[in-house]
């Protein structure tokens, strides 16, 4: 009697963390939406263990619009030998978002991008955002400015990065010469603050654009509006689960 065939296994997606995993991939696709990435140059990774040191990212030269939730790696920020295993993630990538996971456990959620305004503002030599509008306001006393750029971020340069982001208050990084990185407690909040950190420094560098003198808050009003935000109920689960809501309405497969 003749053997049948042996058919091929089927490869199943990857479908631990699921749940994360389709959210990362949401805002990955959203980022590339709104021309907030880079080519296949920017990061984002979401820690997925209580003290934050196993991550999910994007895989190495994936472009943004593309990525599924099953394509994303799932990463140990104590591995040494993360960058020799086959799927490596890209070098600068590990390097950056590795260090921050391995030394920040509050920084649950890692953005990094090279969105256009940011990255202007990161190359102004006063890298501060005044507040100017409720949006800039929403940051104030809320971020740090790196001035220390050192080159591409590999794993000396994601260290140093890394140890500027001790105070869990201080959710941005405004990377001079390079980017912006954001952080968050989970998906949502991350992007939520990526998205309006992007919308801050774009008024900021229209309003310089015009020449005119600057309408500045009081540092009192400044602070009491960030945190009003800091509180507001809801906004940034609201936002990323509109996204994916028209994601899913128009049959994407980020959640494949």
């Amino acid at each position: 009697m003749q053997t049948p065939e042996r058919q091929p296994e089927t490869q199943v997606p990857n479908m631990d963390h699921w749940t994360q995993r389709t959210e990362l991939a949401a805002a990955l696709r959203w980022t590339a939406r709104l021309n907030l990435h880079e080519a296949v140059a920017n990061h984002f990774s979401l820690a997925v263990n209580e003290d934050g040191t196993q991550f999910l990212m994007n895989p190495d030269q994936a472009h943004f619009s593309r990525i599924r939730a099953s394509e994303l790696l799932l990463l140990d920020a104590g591995d040494p030998d993360t960058l020799n295993r086959p799927g490596a993630p890209d070098p600068t990538a590990w390097g950056l978002h590795g260090a921050v996971h391995r030394h920040c456990a509050h920084a649950r959620c890692v953005m990094h991008v090279h969105s256009i305004h940011a990255t202007v503002l990161a190359s102004l030599a006063d890298s501060r955002l005044p507040p100017i509008d409720q949006n800039c306001a929403t940051f104030f006393n809320r971020y740090i400015i790196d001035d220390g750029y050192g080159g591409l971020a590999f794993e000396g340069e994601g260290e140093r990065c890394a140890a500027q982001l001790s105070d869990p208050q201080k959710k941005v990084m405004i990377m001079g010469n390079h980017g912006v990185l954001v952080l968050g407690d989970s998906v949502a909040d991350t992007f939520n603050r990526m998205y309006y950190f992007e919308r801050a420094a774009e008024t900021y560098i229209r309003a310089l654009q015009t020449g005119q003198p600057l309408r500045v808050l009081s540092d009192e009003i400044a602070e009491k509006t960030a945190r009003e935000l800091d509180g507001y109920p809801g906004q940034s689960d609201r936002h990323l689960a509109e996204l994916m809501a028209i994601l899913d309405d128009e049959g994407a497969t980020y959640a494949t």
